[in-house]
């Protein structure tokens, strides 16, 4: 298409790829505070001047990890095992989504912040967990503005309130699953 972006070449491909798996790497093997530009380049074996062609700073190359790593997350969402995935009852679904995303925002919490200031996801993110379980809630029937209940929903599973919650009040992790648990078990009616 004449307004498309350009195919990417093949060597930028494989570039990319040969990037993003070296900088996950790193972060799973050394954590993100150890991760420059630098080692990254050495990892994948391409230029630093390759890197801040293609990612432009280390913020723009945590974003993209954390992009990989969201799609993944969002893959098992939609096509993973059950509770998460596809096959059990909406109720347990949506326990098993606000768990995991509780998990992965905890998990990935260094990852988060590198990639810009923390809790700040790409709005396509935002948008897929708001519609996941504003599907979910529509599945078991609750009434009412969707969106905005989606919203509070998800709202205890940012990780501006998490980091808040475990990190300075202490909290161990099973009370703040059930509280959220409690959450929706209200909005729901069960």
């Amino acid at each position: 298409m004449a307004d498309g972006p350009a195919p990417e070449r093949a060597d930028a491909a494989r570039n990319r790829e040969a990037i993003l798996a070296a900088a996950l790497h790193l972060v799973e093997t050394r954590g993100v505070d150890c991760v420059t530009m630098e080692t990254v380049a050495a990892e994948a074996g391409v230029g630093k001047g390759t890197l801040f062609r293609r990612f432009e700073s280390r913020e723009g190359l945590m974003a993209a990890v954390l992009n990989e790593s969201e799609t993944a997350w969002q893959a098992r969402v939609l096509s993973g095992p059950p509770p998460l995935g596809p096959g059990a009852p909406a109720y347990d679904r949506l326990l098993a989504f606000g768990h995991s995303r509780l998990a992965t925002n905890l998990t990935h919490a260094r990852l988060i912040a590198a990639a810009g200031r923390p809790g700040a996801r790409s709005a396509a993110a935002v948008s897929f967990a708001n519609m996941h379980v504003r599907y979910l809630l529509s599945e078991l029937g609750v009434s009412g503005d969707l969106l905005m209940l989606a919203t509070a929903v998800l709202a205890p599973l940012e990780l501006v309130v998490l980091e808040q919650q475990v990190t300075r009040e202490h909290l161990p992790i099973e009370r703040i699953e059930a509280g959220w648990d409690d959450l929706v078990r209200r909005i729901v009616g069960a």
